[in-house]
């Protein structure tokens, strides 16, 4: 399923959830684990201009230093990652989701495994910010057509055999390309899917049980209808709940099952001239316990001019969604 797996880490100095994760997924799938670590620049005017990364005073980066921090890196992950062996660390200045997806394409990478962590909620002395994921994750999956896997803690090793995947339901194109890679990684991993929708339940006196009860077979209706072509021969069952809050209902659902992976579409959007991911990806990406993948779709992506390319659809991003997206497009 994976060949090239790239782990993005903001630490140094102790291990860091997205590179075990990415390490076990890695070794799972006999896949090459590429770890980089971006020094991020506290300049736009000059990539190099850095903080220490022990005693945070600006320093400007070169060889030597990254050398050295590419050392304490190799240290931090020997005893993980020496036994599996088939991998290698790429420090770097610059800003972190511009460098990851320049390293991305430059190795046709399967799998970019990220944490939600976030400059603001490092400066609260938080793990994370409350709604937020970070701007590097956000900058990632708004940009990038392959899966965007998001972890908080370290996913331990028989929960990333990925048996139960719940994958997140709205009937939009960019859920239509979640579904379809999850019915790959099922049929890799002999998994069953748990395709879920929720019903807006209004907070109203007059919306009745028979009003609820009709809403849930037209939704259910709706969900078998969206999904089957995808999942036609593989173990799956569907799932309608009622709510107000979308990533609440998915998390308990999520809980209930025993979910080892949650799916979703990025819902990336524009709105008053910006782009932001969904806030449901967002709410579910930093409170869920097991790991979150997120698919985009590549008609919304944002394109990113740069030396690398000049647009985002290449035709070597097009190749790749081959894996990953939907078959009615015969792309699956």
């Amino acid at each position: 399923m994976f060949t090239n797996v790239l782990a993005a880490s903001d630490r140094v100095t102790v291990c860091d959830a997205p590179v075990l994760t990415a390490a076990r997924i890695a070794e799972q799938n006999n896949a090459k684990l590429h770890i980089i670590h971006v020094l991020e620049s506290a300049s736009s005017d000059n990539r190099h201009l850095i903080k220490h990364f022990k005693t945070g005073e600006e320093i400007v980066t070169g060889a030597a230093y990254e050398e050295a921090v590419t050392e304490e890196i190799n240290k931090v992950y020997a005893e993980v990652l020496k036994p599996y062996g088939n991998y290698e660390v790429r420090v770097t200045p610059g800003f972190p989701w511009e460098e990851i997806l320049r390293w991305a394409r430059q190795i046709s990478t399967d799998l970019i495994v990220l944490g939600p962590h976030s400059t603001r909620a490092e400066e609260k002395g938080v793990v994370r910010a409350v709604g937020k994921i970070g701007s590097t994750v956000e900058g990632v999956i708004m940009r990038e057509n392959c899966p965007v896997m998001i972890v908080n803690p370290s996913i331990q090793r028989e929960r990333l055999e990925f048996k139960r995947i719940l994958v997140g339901i709205d009937f939009s194109r960019s859920c239509e390309c979640a579904l379809c890679f999850a019915v790959k990684l099922g049929q890799e991993c002999g998994s069953k899917l748990f395709p879920f929708h929720m019903i807006p339940v209004p907070p109203l006196p007059k919306y009745s049980k028979a009003d609820y009860e009709a809403d849930t077979d037209t939704g259910k209706k709706r969900l078998q209808e969206f999904c089957h072509d995808f999942l036609e021969g593989t173990d799956h069952e569907y799932s309608i709940r009622g709510g107000a809050l979308p990533h609440l209902e998915i998390l308990k659902y999520a809980e209930k099952k025993d979910a080892h992976l949650i799916a979703m579409g990025s819902h990336t959007k524009e709105k008053a001239g910006k782009w932001y991911a969904g806030s449901v990806v967002e709410r579910v990406s930093f409170r869920s316990k097991c790991a979150v993948v997120v698919v985009t779709d590549p008609e919304v992506l944002l394109p990113w001019e740069d030396s690398l390319t000049a647009k985002i659809h290449t035709e070597t991003d097009t190749d790749r969604l081959i894996r990953v997206f939907s078959k009615k497009k015969n792309t699956c």
